[in-house]
């Protein structure tokens, strides 16, 4: 895993560079959102758009969303440098969701830094965040690769769709965790990832066929595997938001306990929630409700959820959607080196240190 991400990372970040670039001037404006009708300032576009992106582009970000579609380029019998720009896209649209999701949960970090609208302000962060949800539609525009206006259409109506869906998952997160009681099915929970979290995955592996000229099936199939290890990887996610510790720089530079202090309902939360006592849940529901919470409260809800089993059970959930993720590959006509390094990814989405 690790000389697959050493081999790639680089790569798709000077290609974000290409389309991104650090300095903006008038000739880059020009170029890629065409000429002003009266005039730019790129001054401001830069200080409001380009730096704060690259503030957090820069803080780190394996880029495993990109990688995986390269890598599905290639297992489909296409050059992936061919296909570098659109490689970014699903990349640029994480990084966007991760502005806006910080600034929606009051977040205080993100990658070991404080979150951007700490530093920038939620306007520029909020504005900033929407720009890369449209920012990859200007890739489509230019046509890379030179795709056939059938793909292009194609593409652009996929992105659409799961976009649409992001923000149904995002929609249901937000209004769960603003509620006080944890009245949530597992079927719920699982929807809610499939969608905010699970369409991006989705958007990699359909983007990937699509650009390729793979058929209806193929594209089902590679969705449905990109979906599933997606689901995987929030739940993996949320295991280690409370397994690591603050004196570990928190989960990925989070703070550790994170999901507690906002608030969130996840699967261990559910799961915790229909197997404690009553006097146990009602004590969770009020620490997760709080507007603060001591270490000692993060702490409670922590052991809450070893000693129902919850943090176990979540485990194995993602242990078996990372499983039947890798199913899917199996139904897959690809390299069998190609399917050998995705199924390396769907175990490194539950640990990371693989």
């Amino acid at each position: 895993m690790r000389e697959v991400f050493e081999e790639w990372r680089p790569v798709v970040d000077r290609e974000i560079e290409r389309l991104l670039p650090r300095t903006i001037d008038e000739e880059y404006l020009s170029e890629f959102f065409g000429s002003a009708r009266y005039e730019y300032d790129s001054n401001g576009i830069q200080r409001a758009l380009s730096d704060p992106v690259w503030n957090l582009l820069d803080r780190g970000g394996k880029r495993w969303r990109a990688i995986v579609f390269l890598l599905l380029v290639e297992g489909f019998g296409e050059d992936p440098n061919e296909y570098l720009q659109y490689a970014c896209i699903p990349e640029i649209l994480h990084n966007g969701t991760i502005i806006v999701d910080d600034v929606e949960d009051e977040a205080d970090m993100r990658r070991g830094e404080p979150a951007l609208h700490h530093i920038s302000g939620k306007d520029v962060a909020l504005n900033a965040g929407n720009a890369m949800y449209f920012f990859p539609l200007k890739i489509l525009t230019h046509n890379p690769a030179d795709l056939s206006a059938e793909r292009r259409l194609s593409a652009y109506e996929m992105l659409m769709h799961e976009l649409n869906r992001t923000h149904l998952g995002q929609g249901m997160d937000i209004y769960w965790h603003n509620k006080q009681t944890i009245d949530i099915t597992e079927a719920e929970y699982l929807e809610m990832c499939a969608c905010k979290t699970g369409c991006l995955g989705r958007i990699v592996a359909r983007l990937a066929a699509i650009v390729t000229g793979q058929d209806d099936a193929t594209e089902q199939t590679v969705g449905e595997f990109a979906e599933l290890m997606s689901v995987a990887f929030q739940i993996g996610d949320d295991i280690l938001d409370i397994e690591t510790s603050d004196e570990d720089g928190g989960a990925f530079g989070k703070a550790a306990g994170n999901d507690i202090r906002e608030g969130k309902k996840t699967l261990m939360v559910i799961h915790a929630a229909n197997n404690a006592s009553p006097q146990q849940v009602a004590r969770m529901e009020e620490i997760l409700w709080a507007e603060e919470n001591t270490t000692e409260e993060i702490e409670a809800v922590v052991d809450l959820l070893y000693e129902t089993g919850s943090v176990d059970y979540a485990r194995e959930k993602a242990r078996q959607l990372s499983n039947d993720a890798r199913a899917c590959l199996q139904q897959l006509d690809l390299d069998p080196d190609i399917v050998d390094q995705l199924a390396a990814f769907t175990r490194f989405v539950i640990d990371r240190n693989v």
